[in-house]
């Protein structure tokens, strides 16, 4: 996961983008969000956009 900063605001008031890089499936998302969001509402976004779509790996639900 990395962070694009410093764009120019949409009108969504979003001005970075947050990137995820899966190397598994080869898939880079890309996620419009504000720099002032806090850590954890990007890990709603997170949830929300990536693991949404994927699911949540089986080997984390075994550690559980």
């Amino acid at each position: 996961m990395d962070f694009i900063t410093g764009l120019p605001r949409t009108s969504r008031k979003h001005d970075a983008i947050m990137v995820f890089i899966d190397k598994l499936r080869k898939v880079a998302y890309f996620v419009e969000v504000k720099s002032t969001n806090s850590a954890s509402e990007l890990a709603q976004i997170l949830i929300k956009e990536i693991v949404m779509f994927h699911g949540v790996p089986l080997y984390f639900l075994a550690e559980m």
